[in-house]
Parts: structure tokens; sequence; C-alpha cells
């Protein structure tokens, strides 16, 4: 059965809230009809790392829902989309997917994307990493979900953050089969195996 053009995206309480925002802009831009869950936490973080409000976060989506709402649509495997990606993903957020015992929508909704077998991707935001959450990124994987942690990427020779920023995005949305105008790709944008010239 062929998946809708819509993507679930949730939104936890981890530093680089910065990450899910560019994700529904560049939904928006490709007309990919965008579901959202933020957390509580993550609203809080919202106004600690930017000037958004938790209602300029919720316009960039085409459904918004409360975190608390296990009985929204997309709780259920009824639901169809292309995935479910999580910018950023909280430790906590990972491991309650990781357990199955979702206390909320996003768990909830990460969870039910993984029984369907659809592709989740989790842009894990914590360092370092101890034993225990490296063994629930392995058990994560084992499950069929992407642990995508937004790395930079230095190659692309970013001149701003938000050059880093979009380039992360850009490879978790290459993992749904969306290409982005903003990624930079080595050997098309990126001159594969010569340094950049410096001339004028």
């Amino acid at each position: 059965m062929s998946e809708r053009r819509r993507m679930i995206v949730g939104i936890s309480g981890a530093s680089g809230v910065i990450f899910g925002i560019r994700a529904l802009q560049a939904l928006q831009e490709m007309d990919i009809e965008t579901h959202l869950v933020a957390s509580k936490a993550a609203e809080m973080t919202l106004g600690y790392e930017t000037d958004f409000t938790p209602g300029d976060l919720k316009a960039l989506a085409n459904h918004a829902y409360k975190p608390s709402d296990i009985g929204a649509a997309i709780a259920s495997g009824s639901f169809t989309h292309m995935g479910m990606l999580v910018a950023p993903c909280s430790v906590r957020s990972m491991s309650e997917i990781a357990t199955g015992v979702t206390s909320g929508l996003i768990a909830r909704a990460a969870d039910v994307t993984l029984k369907e077998r659809r592709r989740l991707v989790l842009m894990v935001r914590e360092t370092p990493f101890h034993l225990g959450h490296l063994r629930t990124m392995t058990q994560l994987t084992e499950m069929g979900a992407v642990i995508h942690p937004p790395l930079p990427a230095f190659y692309t020779r970013p001149k701003s953050i938000d050059d880093l920023v979009d380039q992360s995005v850009g490879r978790a949305l290459d993992l749904f089969g969306l290409n982005w105008s903003s990624t930079r790709r080595w050997g098309e944008d990126i001159e594969g195996g010569k340094r950049p010239s410096t001339k004028s």
C-alpha cells in the first residue's frame, strides 16, 4: 500500500529544537502534510533557544496534537504515513520508545510507526553516551529505527549555524526518500575530491 505524502514530526525537550523547526519548514516547502506533536519540555526549550512561541511552532504544521492525546489519529496503526521523525529526540523519549512503555503521544506514535514497519528516524541529542544509551540505540536499531544524531558535516564548508542545521535536517529527510533543496551533496553541489576555489 502506497503511503500518503504526510509525515509525523515529534519534538522532545532535548536541546536542538531548531532541528524540528527546520524539518517542519522543509516539509512545508516540499508540500508534505505534517502532523506535529511537541512535548511540554519541548515548549520550554523553544523559549530558551529561539524566539518562536508554541503557537508559532504549531502554525508550521498542518495538524498539531497535545502530547497527552493518546487518542489522536497518529496513535493508530490505521493512520498511513511516510514515517516519523523525532527532532530532537531526548534520551527519555528514546528510552520510552525502546521499551514500548509509552507515557505520551510522541512515544506512542513512534511505537506504532515501528509496529507498522514504517520509517522511524531519531535525531538523538545527547553527549557523551554511556553504555545504557548505546545499548538502547542498539535495541532500537534492531527494532527497525534509524539513529541519526545531528552531527555537523564540515565538508560542506558551512558559513553559518543555519547551514549546519539545514544539512543535518536534509540528511535526515534523505532517509524518507525526500530530496530537500537545501541539502548539499558530495560530488554534486560539492566538487568531490577537490578543494573549493578560494578565488573571488
